[in-house]
């Protein structure tokens, strides 16, 4: 595991501690609305800080993005945090929720941790050396079209505007797989993937936060990801598409007529 997919985990693990320790206590008013159907609480913003606190000790020149206090400017090196992926669930008491950490070099994905303090399941992969679920390699399922795929996706619920898009995605591809799942946490559902629990994924309008770790794991596991023209614009776009090489061909076959031109592939 390389230095700095080390660090993420450290950094990682500390966050998860305070979303364990406040899990099922959040006071309402702690918690506020940044926009329509996207929520913050004082644990988020606890989360980010010690992640940034442990990532600043080591790297002290590294940029960083992150989805509660913004950019940093740094080096060439940026991480890309989300503390918490699935606040909702997490307001809930609903239990799929992760950390996010990526670090991104020139463009180019080096390290991603995604962990879940539910299921004390961390999720690492380092460029070029594979995709772990704790000390087990990950590889993506193998499966050779949709019919009996299990696909996971998100609904849109901050921008609606192309929700009738994805209501006529959906439809395309439930009629041939095996069912379609929308738990709530991307970071999770990218996790998921790579380590073989779903077949593919979709979903429209995500924040880079959201996915960069992600990307890595199911690259790492023999995954592809791209956007929903299978072209590489979904750090631009949001809208991401990604499952094992036949599955992902398949679902850009049913997903990529449906685009419309108010909708960025």
């Amino acid at each position: 595991m390389k230095p700095t997919t080390n660090i993420a985990v450290r950094a990682a693990r500390q966050a998860g501690k305070l979303l364990l320790r406040y899990y099922g206590q959040v006071d309402a008013s702690s918690i506020s609305e940044k926009s329509r159907n996207d929520f913050v609480s004082e644990v988020d913003r606890m989360a980010e800080t010690a992640i940034i606190d442990t990532l600043r000790k080591a790297y002290p020149n590294h940029a960083i993005l992150a989805e509660e206090s913004g950019e940093t400017r740094g080096d060439d090196y940026q991480w890309i945090i989300d503390p918490l992926d699935g606040t909702t669930n997490y307001l809930h008491s609903f239990p799929q929720f992760a950390v996010s950490i990526a670090l991104r070099h020139r463009g180019q994905l080096e390290s991603a941790v995604v962990y879940d303090p539910m299921r004390e399941e961390m999720y690492t992969a380092d460029r070029g050396g594979g995709a772990f679920l704790n000390d087990r390699r990950l590889r993506v399922t193998q499966r050779k079209d949709l019919h009996g795929a299990l696909i996971g996706t998100g609904i849109p619920f901050r921008d609606q505007s192309h929700l009738d898009v994805y209501l006529a995605m959906l439809k395309a591809l439930v009629r041939d797989t095996a069912g379609i799942r929308r738990p709530g946490s991307a970071a999770l559902d990218f996790a998921y993937l790579a380590a073989g629990r779903i077949d593919g994924f979709w979903e429209l309008g995500l924040s880079p936060w959201d996915f960069a770790a992600g990307v890595l794991l199911i690259r790492e596991a023999g995954g592809l990801v791209t956007d929903l023209a299978g072209g590489e614009r979904f750090f631009d776009t949001g809208n991401v598409v990604a499952g094992g090489l036949k599955v992902h061909a398949a679902m850009l076959r049913e997903l990529t007529p449906l685009l419309t031109k108010d909708l960025p592939a």
